[in-house]
């Protein structure tokens, strides 16, 4: 096999995250985007110590299992891979891919371990409560677009105005916006030139809160003033009604394509929306982070609630626990009604003012949240838990904290992922350690793309 050669073949299996397995005369090739049961041309893309890397030119048969996809936009931009399966279809397949990872880095444990299976997603579709659109050309000097990213493009981007992994509210903003908007200039990312950069729009699922927010640069083409700018809001708010609770102008003048903020003018209302998470109130501000799914988020924050099991002795909360990687705090909030303290660390310190202000907002008293590199603060935190959560970024743990994580020796901690790659490099230092895997649940909180939660609950084991 060279590169640049085309070839046929049928795609045995997809392994996580998206890579397609395709044995051609015993070489094994793999080629991302693609569906178990998919006859597919490829081209050879890489070659290398064996290894063989190829890139999807054409699908040429579907999988016998294979559904008409829901979204007029599949195929074309890069946000979905599985729209052309059976949502049970995509759940077997999301267990079969960690399953088989746990299977190896467990081989060698020997002590009995618990696989409960997949949980799915209340929603298979219109599940997000947030989205950055971004402003672009779908080809080289084309009319300008607000969408995704073409799949497998950095520049090109695809107007998803019936994006099916939000509801209609969504897709309302995002048709008005780019047609109000659509005789300006885009930031180009070459140049750096241009007006337009991004859309974002959070929508809470319980109380149907909206926040619009319109990121531009500073470069303003004449004629777009603050009385411009108002009349966007006004046809957005006679539009989609009185659920939309604030509209932001957000200046970012970054080179980097990232969604941040040199500044922000409130055109309406306020720049944050309320969220409600299994009967805690959540306010979740323009770049909060939060699950991106909040029915799904329950059925996550459920399962490791079951996991850690009571606390208490004698229903007395008498348990310190370490809520490390805790964002704005959903974990540790509701771990604080059975634990005498809870102790939340993230870096990021936006999020830390978020769990603070959360916690307050909840009554709940007894969380400590702490803005510091995990790492750094281990350090300084005097007192040592009885219990640890931990629901680190997708690369998982910086191996040094893991072995300050580890010296702790506590009985049982449970471990939340969101890359099971990254799970299972972390679960080698555990049980080298002594830790032994009890039980392991799968959530998916990503309908129809490759990620997944997993869920597990790690035990030290006794002396001999």
């Amino acid at each position: 096999m060279k590169k640049g050669e085309h070839y046929m073949g049928v795609v045995e299996r997809v392994d996580f995250p998206n890579k397609g397995i395709i044995n051609i005369d015993g070489t094994v090739c793999v080629v991302k985007n693609v569906t178990p049961g998919q006859t597919v041309e490829f081209v050879v893309s890489k070659k290398r110590e064996g290894k063989v890397e190829g890139r999807l030119f054409n699908v040429i048969k579907e999988a016998p299992n294979a559904i008409k996809s829901p979204c007029p936009h599949f195929g074309l931009c890069g946000g979905c891979n599985y729209l052309n399966m059976a949502y049970e279809d995509q759940l077997k397949l999301k267990e079969t891919q960690v399953r088989r990872l746990l299977d190896r880095a467990l081989e060698k444990q020997d002590a009995e371990w618990e696989f409960l299976g997949i949980k799915g997603s209340p929603k298979a579709y219109e599940y997000r409560n947030k989205m950055e659109f971004t402003f672009g050309d779908e080809y080289k000097d084309g009319p300008i677009c607000l969408g995704m990213h073409k799949r497998g493009s950095f520049h090109d981007v695809v107007t998803v105005n019936e994006c099916q992994l939000v509801d209609e509210d969504f897709r309302k903003i995002l048709s008005l916006t780019l047609e109000y908007f659509k005789s300006l200039p885009y930031f180009h990312k070459l140049t750096h030139k241009g007006y337009l950069r991004h859309l974002l729009v959070r929508k809470a699922t319980k109380t149907s809160e909206i926040l619009v927010a319109l990121v531009t640069t500073s470069q303003t083409p004449e004629g777009v003033d603050r009385e411009f700018l108002n009349g966007w809001k006004d046809e957005l708010l006679s539009s989609v009604g009185q659920n939309i609770v604030g509209v932001l102008n957000i200046i970012n003048d970054s080179i980097a394509d990232v969604v941040k903020a040199d500044s922000t003018d409130i055109l309406f209302g306020r720049d944050y929306i309320n969220e409600e998470i299994l009967g805690l109130n959540f306010k979740i501000s323009t770049f909060s982070f939060f699950q991106t799914n909040s029915l799904g988020a329950e059925v996550l924050y459920e399962t490791a609630r079951e996991f850690i099991g009571d606390l208490s002795n004698n229903g007395v909360p008498e348990a310190t626990v370490f809520d490390l990687y805790s964002g704005t705090g959903t974990i540790a909030q509701l771990m604080a009604p059975v634990a005498k303290k809870v102790i939340g660390v993230e870096i990021v310190k936006e999020a830390v003012e978020a769990a603070k202000e959360n916690a307050e907002l909840n009554g709940l008293h007894n969380c400590e949240f702490v803005a510091d590199d995990v790492l750094v603060a281990l350090d300084k935190i005097p007192e040592r838990p009885d219990y640890i959560i931990l629901d680190p970024p997708r690369d998982g743990i910086n191996p040094k904290a893991l072995r300050k994580i580890i010296d702790y020796n506590v009985d049982s901690l449970v471990y939340i992922s969101c890359k099971p790659t990254s799970l299972v490099r972390d679960l080698e230092a555990f049980l080298l350690a002594g830790y032994v895997v009890k039980k392991v649940c799968l959530v998916d909180m990503f309908p129809n793309v490759p990620h997944i939660e997993t869920v597990c609950l790690l035990s030290r084991k006794a002396p001999v």
